[in-house]
């Protein structure tokens, strides 16, 4: 089974997974870049295509391989090195019963090992009510398996083994419990993910050392500026801590969405780190800025993510592993606070090796110590913030407005807003309301 919105086309029966074509079932997360030109050649073959989808011409072209005489796994195989763009995919054939054959690249995919069975998914999570064994695919990797084995290999169809993992999630990590909603039980997460976070790399006389990595340290004495890429809420932690480092370390940040990145000509002064944000550590945009960002000239990559096994820290030359734990809802928040507890660490550790008064630094350090107590006080405010809510329910439209740190933390503010309500919101530093919002405040204006 996939749950997807619709990458091409409306949001319909006909486009949902699993699609069909010939004796081939298949699910997919990714986008496929060069769909076009490959149903166009299927068309022109006697294909009847029944959905928009990139997904069902990747069916119709592995239909065609197992026409030609190869099995389900040679198919995919085949099929996948015609393949632009990114991929996870599960694939069933009739003719084949009791094997699903997966594929991934720029998306993510791992094999469950159990006793008996064994499963394919996009996330631990996703598994650990059925097996705590991972066993995490590389890119470009086919995996074929049946209930008693599980059998890997490169796009070159040669053999590879991959490392079993023993995951440490619970199964109570995953379920809602007490609260109401996913995204209400992550928001009363908050102070455990910041303190676990925080937990071995932040003692009373500073942040201690490895804390980026046994190789830190020479890579961080030597950095002389920071570019910062991330997507969504990422890219708001990154801005956030833009504003801590260049008060605090005195060294030039530049902070960019990712898919900006990938696609213009970046220049990099030297001694620049390059630091990658991501939840998941498998955002295809970031993914691939780190990879570009190897031509460009780096001092060397940083990765803050929750996801240890990830693409995006296998491949980071210094990593900073947030603990946030599982995050089910859609708006991000134990990931976003984690993430800024995680670049206040590299906020001090940088205005530390770069001339920050000894006091300052101590006295910025006890109260990085105390924020998981201050989250749990601001918490106690749920009663009062309800009430304030039944206010904005009539409400199509809201001005969120911040100074300083604060103004990445309404854009935060707004995308929240927009992803949670459905109501239209934007953000600006407050000295820009005048220029141009102002015209929109009325009394039906919250700001």
């Amino acid at each position: 089974a996939h749950t997807r919105w619709a990458t091409h086309g409306v949001p319909n029966e006909a486009n949902a997974h699993p699609h069909i074509a010939g004796r081939v079932a298949i699910v997919h997360n990714g986008i496929i870049e060069n769909h076009a030109r490959l149903r166009a050649e299927l068309q022109a073959g006697g294909h009847v295509f029944t959905s928009d989808t990139d997904t069902e011409v990747m069916a119709a072209l592995i239909d065609r391989h197992l026409d030609q005489g190869l099995d389900l796994r040679e198919a995919v195989l085949a099929t996948v090195r015609e393949l632009e763009g990114a991929y996870a995919i599960a694939v069933l054939s009739r003719d084949a019963p009791g094997r699903v054959v997966g594929a991934r690249r720029g998306a993510p995919l791992l094999v469950g090992l159990g006793i008996g069975e064994n499963f394919l998914g996009s996330d631990a999570q996703a598994l650990i009510q059925v097996t705590h064994r991972m066993l995490y695919l590389d890119e470009g990797d086919v995996v074929e398996i049946t209930r008693d084995s599980v059998q890997v290999c490169g796009l070159d169809g040669a053999p590879a083994a991959r490392a079993v993992h023993e995951s440490e999630l619970s199964t109570d990590a995953v379920e809602r419990g007490e609260y109401r909603h996913y995204m209400q039980k992550e928001i009363f997460e908050q102070p455990h993910a910041v303190a676990s976070t925080l937990e071995a790399r932040l003692g009373p006389h500073g942040v201690l050392p490895n804390t980026f990595g046994v190789d830190s340290d020479a890579l961080l004495q030597a950095t002389r500026g920071l570019h910062i890429i991330a997507c969504g809420t990422s890219y708001h932690a990154g801005l956030v801590a833009k504003y801590w480092i260049e008060e605090f370390a005195r060294l030039p940040v530049s902070v960019e969405v990712a898919s900006e990145y990938r696609y213009r000509e970046t220049v990099v002064p030297e001694g620049t780190l390059f630091v990658a944000i991501s939840q998941s550590g498998e955002t295809a945009d970031t993914l691939a800025a780190l990879r570009e960002s190897r031509r460009r000239g780096y001092l060397g990559t940083l990765v803050i993510c929750n996801s240890p096994e990830s693409s995006l820290v296998r491949e980071a030359d210094l990593k900073l592993m947030t603990r946030a734990g599982p995050e089910i809802g859609v708006a991000s928040t134990k990931a976003f606070t984690t993430q800024l507890a995680g670049l206040a660490l590299l906020s001090l550790e940088l205005a530390r090796r770069h001339g920050l008064d000894p006091d300052r630094y101590i006295a910025l350090c006890a109260e990085l110590q105390h924020l998981p107590r201050a989250i749990e006080d601001a918490l106690q405010l749920e009663p009062a913030i309800i009430e304030l809510a039944g206010e904005f329910i009539q409400r199509q439209h809201a001005l969120f407005l911040g100074r300083g740190a604060q103004y990445p933390v309404a854009l935060e503010g707004a995308l929240k807003l927009k992803e949670i309500s459905y109501i239209h919101a934007e953000a600006y530093p407050a000295g820009e309301l005048k220029h141009g919002p102002l015209a929109l405040v009325d009394e039906k204006m919250p700001v």
